[in-house]
């Protein structure tokens, strides 16, 4: 199983404000749409209901410490913590592609870097109020690929990889 981050970020590593993006960039909402589609994603409670319901062509495995959560939906799982989410995500993966995502939130980003392979960070070239951040990648990840995105807004779609 390969495990992966997938996240967007500003300058100022805000990623989120009023469980919410900061900033409208459709390239980057196809790019996620195009990576996660038809594989499965561990996530948090608060990132799970910023989605409004369960996106299509995907499973959602949803970490909370709320015992009562019900989601009734074929493709959502609730588990009490990361080690579970993996667990469960393994059990998945004989239907699922290999690849995991991991879409946050902060938190569960921060936790998962000893087990993550692969960082997709599109970072943006502008900064943004928010109440949500990005950690600091760890020391033991290296930039492996860069495409600059100009526009409106400028941003760039980075790879980070875990050092062998």
């Amino acid at each position: 199983m390969i495990l992966s981050q997938i996240v967007a970020v500003a300058k100022n590593k805000v990623m989120g404000i009023n469980n919410t993006l900061p900033w409208d960039i459709p390239e980057d909402m196809k790019f996620f749409r195009e990576k996660t589609k038809g594989h499965v994603m561990i996530m948090g409670r608060k990132t799970f209901d910023s989605l409004g319901e369960p996106l299509p062509r995907r499973f959602h495995i949803v970490i909370s410490s709320q015992t009562n959560l019900n989601y009734n939906h074929p493709h959502v799982e609730v588990v009490p913590n990361l080690e579970q989410a993996i667990q469960a995500a393994a059990k998945r993966l004989p239907e699922w592609p290999q690849e995991v995502f991991i879409i946050g939130g902060s938190g569960v980003f921060e936790e998962s870097f000893p087990v993550t392979n692969k960082i997709y960070l599109t970072l943006i070239d502008k900064e943004f109020s928010g109440d949500v951040y990005y950690p600091d990648i760890p020391e033991q990840f290296e930039l492996t690929e860069k495409k600059q995105v100009e526009g409106l807004i400028p941003f760039a779609f980075t790879t980070w990889e875990r050092k062998q």
